[in-house]
């Protein structure tokens, strides 16, 4: 369909998900000896998605799992894990998670943990049928993960931790009393999930002989009754409860314990006299010590602290402060106590001069060097090669418009610029560093997924480069992408959504559409600001819609952010 001749974009397709290009693969893995590739598809386009390998040998891609009675639904799911789908912005049904156990035992390639209907399924071996590990009953179970040695999987259940051996058995519950006191053990409060972006309320230890978890308590907030007006029901068909807590009231008290994996009684971490704290971050270090990210109520300070497990005794690593705001990250990475130069120390992520940038620091926290500065900023560590002392990672270096796949050394010094085409590229790195999955996009085209060579960035094979039929029907037409200065000397980055010439000639009526910030970036060359329906819609209506990232919008820096802070 050519520009002159098009229709108005129906309005269906403002509602319509996915968005066209966009069911392409996800949560993408190696696995665990790096033969394979696992990621969720859907081969029609929809949202139910199955679970596929790609062999890299043989250069194929074949079906694991594909659930009977359409696995995960909107209709299936607890109301505490449509929550919790809410929260991560999932709408996708049928397998929606899967996770790779560490490879050795009887699972010579490493296992898979599906949740599905309820319980949890494991394929013992890619080429194995499946089998059921825990029947789903009528509590939902919430984040099952395997054990770093594989043989144990823990899950949430009725609001209490448990755990069950690989091989099979009886499951057996760790925590007490969360339930009957209206507490939770091993779940992440609303907060954490909805704005801290901390998915999980539990950790397996190094060694797979200890669990670190919280516990949660909001008895102290007052419930707020959602009711869904024109529902069919009535009653409690028709309304939900929530202990909900509103800006400048309390938030649910946190408490960070640690319990063996035989049971018993937690020891609890030490967190300070202060209830009023975010429990930003949670990872055990390789010598099988604690650490956990402590947030004060207004954001202005993060603590990186180090806890004995035995004791519940803490050691401030770090401290980072800012007059404006912590943007929390996930950058902090512990180096292996065999590494001969920084055993014991650690990579990290800071804004202290301005943009997000990585620094390398010593076993007591004390900052050895900075590896990357400038003013661009660090987007995500992708991989770590204590062997190699190299890093990887996503950065803005080139543009702020861009995401890109850079190495530096642990000495620092210039990155190394590793993905080449224009656009956004989202990586996963294989387990022995040589290869990396890359998931590119532009405005001008839809995500593909491709196989690279870490050490290059050389194509090694496609995984995906598919295209949607509804592309060719629907005929958008990505948006002009421009620049200007605004009144106080800052460059700002818009899109231009022009009217078809069918429409006729300038000057339109106009629109301008901006987010505000603190947090999502609008503009970039990407794929989803050509698939923006609603932006497209109006444009084919006669409108021209100019989308602009102002001041406090991402990616451009703490003090591009900042400007916005009290208003």
């Amino acid at each position: 369909m050519s520009e002159q001749t098009i229709s108005t974009l129906p309005l269906e397709e403002v509602a319509r998900r996915p968005w066209p290009g966009t069911a392409v693969p996800g949560n993408i893995q190696f696995s665990p000896d790096d033969k394979l590739i696992t990621f969720l598809f859907s081969p029609e386009g929809s949202l139910s998605r199955q679970l596929v390998a790609f062999d890299i040998e043989k250069g194929e891609r074949r079906l694991l799992l594909a659930p009977a009675e359409g696995g995960t639904t909107e209709e299936s799911v607890s109301l505490a894990e449509a929550l919790r789908r809410e929260r991560q912005r999932q709408l996708e049904t049928g397998v929606t998670h899967y996770a790779w156990s560490a490879k050795g035992g009887a699972a010579k390639s490493g296992r898979l943990l599906i949740p599905l209907q309820g319980g949890l399924t494991v394929i013992d071996e890619p080429e194995s049928s499946p089998r059921q590990l825990v029947a789903g009953g009528d509590e939902a179970i919430i984040d099952p993960r395997f054990s770093p040695d594989g043989k144990w999987v823990a899950y949430v259940q009725g609001s209490e931790l448990h755990v069950v051996a690989v091989e099979g058995g009886a499951p057996r519950r760790l925590t007490f009393g969360a339930r009957e006191s209206g507490r939770t053990n091993g779940l992440a409060e609303f907060v954490a999930q909805e704005e801290m972006k901390r998915r999980s309320g539990y950790w397996w230890s190094p060694d797979s002989k200890k669990l670190a978890f919280v516990e949660v308590d909001e008895r102290h907030i007052p419930i707020y009754r959602i009711v869904h007006q024109g529902k069919d029901g009535i009653g409690e068909g028709a309304q939900e409860d929530h202990r909900y807590p509103f800006a400048g009231r309390e938030n649910a008290r946190v408490r960070l314990g640690v319990i063996p994996l035989t049971g018993g009684h937690p020891v609890w971490m030490d967190l300070g006299p202060d209830v009023d704290f975010y429990l930003a971050r949670v990872q055990w270090l390789p010598d099988g010590r604690l650490s956990a990210q402590v947030e004060n109520r207004t954001q202005t300070q993060l603590d990186l602290i180090r806890f004995d497990p035995q004791t519940g005794q803490g050691h401030l690593l770090l401290r980072e402060s800012s007059d404006i705001w912590i943007n929390l990250h996930d950058l902090f990475k512990p180096l292996k106590e065999s590494d001969e130069d920084h055993g014991g120390g650690f990579i990290w992520g800071s804004e202290r001069n301005g943009f997000m940038h990585l620094t390398l620091h010593g076993r007591d926290g004390q900052l050895i060097r900075p590896l990357t500065n400038g003013e661009w900023l660090v987007t995500g560590l992708a991989a770590v090669d204590e062997v190699e002392q190299l890093l990887y990672f996503t950065a803005t270096l080139d543009s702020p418009l861009e995401n890109h796949l850079y190495a530096v050394s642990f000495s620092g010094g210039r990155p190394r610029k590793i993905t080449v085409a224009p656009g956004l590229h989202s990586v996963i790195v294989d387990r022995g560093r040589r290869r990396f999955v890359d998931v590119q996009q532009a405005l001008d085209k839809p995500p593909a997924v491709t196989l690279n060579s870490l050490d290059d960035g050389s194509h090694l094979a496609t995984l995906y480069d598919d295209i949607d039929p509804r592309l060719a029907a629907l005929d958008l037409v990505p948006p002009e992408l421009v620049s200007f200065e605004n009144r106080a000397g800052d460059t700002l980055y818009g899109a231009l959504y022009r009217p078809p010439a069918s429409q006729g000639v300038a000057p339109y009526p106009t629109i301008i559409w901006v987010y505000g910030g603190p947090g999502p970036q609008l503009v970039n060359d990407g794929w989803l600001p050509t698939v923006a329906m609603r932006a497209q819609h109006l444009r084919s209506l006669g409108f021209l819609v100019f989308v602009v990232d102002n001041r406090g919008s991402a990616r451009r820096g703490l003090a591009f952010e900042g400007v916005i802070k009290g208003d």
